[in-house]
């Protein structure tokens, strides 16, 4: 068990929370909580770290024949912590390494994986590519959101500007509730190159954008469609929102100017 803060493995922990450049570095990031970990794919995990409280519990668990979810959890997470291997944290110590105020006692360090929009986009001509194009997304809570979404409305993969916040940041995982490990997110560089190449392969790409004359919910979408959003506060750049072939809008009423990022996303995403 390890009992000290000063551990280097528990420092390393802190270091993959808190900077992108250690987890760009060491090719990881951590995941904390225990839905988030046993969807994890094992094979991706590389170390984790459970609290002694969570340990207990986890193997009073799986001796006993409760039914509640609660209990179905942890059962779960035992028979994981068979297949990983795992190292046990005095509570104190598991505190002083959790991002969360309140820990529920588990985390693990995950492998990162990279994909190429190119593997992406070679698909063949009778199958459809849904993309949701993203550019200088700040706030972690609405990525993750957008990523969960995503993969709830069967959304392929997501093209996200270089600007945008890091995936691996353990705000965003937190709030992808898991599909962070099956939604295919690809940083750019050039994000116009990327655009025009989905282009090439036949996807029609719209920009949610406020000049836009077509209500959202009124456009025929073909089987390849982009969704371009913008920045939460300063929407679209005029030379991204150049690429796309269309602009559509979402109606409001009221005041209201404009909506949240994730929320049209969400909006635009279930309707392609």
């Amino acid at each position: 068990m390890i009992t000290s803060p000063a551990n280097e493995k528990i420092k390393n922990i802190i270091q993959l929370s808190t900077s992108a450049k250690a987890r760009r570095d060491q090719n990881a990031f951590i995941v904390e909580g225990i839905k988030m970990y046993t969807e994890a794919p094992p094979k991706r995990v590389r170390e984790v770290f459970i609290s002694e409280d969570l340990l207990d519990k986890a193997n009073i668990a799986a001796r006993y024949d409760d039914k509640n979810p609660g209990a179905d959890l942890l059962k779960k997470c035992r028979r994981r912590l068979d297949q990983t291997g795992y190292t046990e944290v005095s509570n104190k110590v598991f505190r002083k390494m959790a991002e969360t105020v309140t820990p529920q006692g588990i985390i693990c360090v995950v492998e990162r994986k990279t994909y190429d929009i190119n593997d992406l986009t070679r698909v063949g001509d009778d199958m459809s590519l849904k993309v949701l194009i993203l550019e200088e997304i700040q706030d972690p809570g609405n990525l993750g959101t957008m990523i969960r979404t995503a993969e709830a409305a069967g959304i392929d993969f997501v093209l996200a500007s270089e600007g945008t916040v890091d995936v691996y940041n353990p705000k965003v995982t937190r709030a992808t509730m898991g599909s962070v490990f099956r939604v295919p997110i690809v940083y750019t560089k050039q994000l116009k190159d990327d655009v025009e190449l989905l282009k090439k392969v036949g996807v029609r790409v719209y920009a949610a954008h406020l000049k836009g004359r077509t209500a959202y919910d009124k456009v025929k979408y073909g089987n390849r469609t982009a969704i371009m959003i913008g920045n939460e506060g300063s929407g679209l750049s005029e030379h991204t929102a150049a690429l796309a072939d269309e602009f559509i809008r979402i109606p409001m009423k009221g005041l209201v100017e404009s909506l949240n990022a994730s929320v049209a996303a969400a909006l635009c995403m279930f309707k392609i």
